[in-house]
């Protein structure tokens, strides 16, 4: 068979076991042109994903670990499923109807990414299939009321598929029976160059954004937006990730690089481009699409080459990147940001696609 007749395929082997003995699985996806994504059920994190660079040779793009025993022990996040909020709620509070809610303070005095055990740290159930669209994995997870301090219990499903135009696309859906709100996303870090290859600062990236939103020194919004223009945050043109991140900008140094959410040139709900990064010497092309109003470019700047990743590589500062596609950081407690509550009866949506070409 050649790689035009192949067809999407998916496998799955033990990946160890939690220190409480809960097995985790690992599902790896593949597409009849050999493009190769490894996830596990342990956070629903994306371990590997290989994609071929302008001479087709297939190179692994995210950062990520060996063992269950490594994510267990880091909190940096890796190809993780983020929630039931993704990015920062301030103080760990917010309220609904008048009804104060508290949460875990993970970061500093605030809420981050869901809490102590957020949804990174969940061993989800998963459905593996294949159709005419791709390799799929389907991940549940019964989140109980006051999980975390969130009200509500939260019946959540994201689907991966791996499609045959090289895309890793993910759908999320949730369900509710108490008023809560939700805010999930995606957090691998990707280097274009492969996993663990020099730093990302010379990658190019292009964001569909006009306006961020500035913050604290702890990361949370002011509830401005912000024009770009004039900015170090204006990437509507391309711009190397490194090429300003030294600036001498109030908003840099509070995130000691890029660390911000940048809100999107689109209405609605509708699935857009929302940013293009390119890596010269591979010649790859990633291109985000999403229906999130916002998007978090993160720039690895905690990364200290204390982690050691797969194959026993270390990852030092700015080795990696992020684009969470997301509603704003503390939009609960925003009044003039895109909502974030979800109540019963409504059903929670996003899809995110992160398509993967050569130039």
């Amino acid at each position: 068979m050649n790689v035009a007749e192949a067809k999407p395929t998916i496998s799955k082997k033990e990946f160890g076991k939690t220190a409480d003995g809960r097995p985790v699985e690992i599902y790896t996806l593949t597409n009849g042109r050999a493009v190769e994504a490894a996830i596990i059920t342990y956070g629903g994190a994306v371990v590997s994903l290989k994609v071929p660079d302008k001479s087709g040779k297939l190179g692994d793009v995210v950062l990520g670990y060996d063992s269950i025993a490594d994510y267990e022990k880091h909190s940096a996040f890796f190809g993780a499923l983020i929630g039931r909020y993704g990015n920062r709620i301030g103080k760990g509070k917010f309220s609904i109807d008048g009804k104060e809610y508290s949460l875990a303070t993970n970061n500093g005095e605030n809420h981050l990414h869901g809490g102590i055990n957020g949804y990174d740290k969940v061993v989800w159930k998963a459905r593996p299939s294949t159709d005419s669209s791709g390799a799929n994995l389907e991940l549940t997870y019964l989140s109980p009321d006051r999980e975390e301090g969130y009200p509500g219990t939260l019946n959540i499903k994201v689907v991966y598929t791996l499609t045959e135009n090289n895309e890793l696309k993910i759908v999320y859906s949730a369900t509710t029976d108490k008023a809560t709100v939700v805010n999930l996303t995606h957090h691998s870090y990707f280097n274009l160059a492969g996993a663990g290859n020099n730093s990302i600062l010379d990658h190019v990236l292009t964001l569909n954004a006009s306006r961020f939103t500035p913050t604290d020194a702890g990361s949370i919004p002011s509830g401005e937006l912000r024009s770009v223009q004039g900015t170090p945050f204006d990437f509507r043109k391309p711009h190397s990730m490194g090429e300003r991140i030294n600036d001498d900008d109030e908003q840099l140094k509070f995130g000691k690089g890029y660390d911000h959410n940048w809100v999107l040139d689109k209405k609605g709900k509708a699935l857009t481009s929302a940013a293009t990064v390119y890596e010269k010497t591979t010649g790859r092309v990633m291109e985000v699409l999403t229906t999130e109003p916002g998007i978090q470019f993160y720039s690895g700047n905690f990364l200290d080459g204390s982690i050691k990743g797969k194959d026993g590589q270390d990852y030092p500062r700015r080795s990696g990147f992020c684009l969470e596609t997301q509603h704003y950081p503390d939009s609960p407690n925003k009044k003039k940001f895109p909502s974030t509550v979800l109540l019963p009866g409504q059903r929670y949506s996003q899809m995110t696609i992160y398509r993967f070409s050569v130039r």
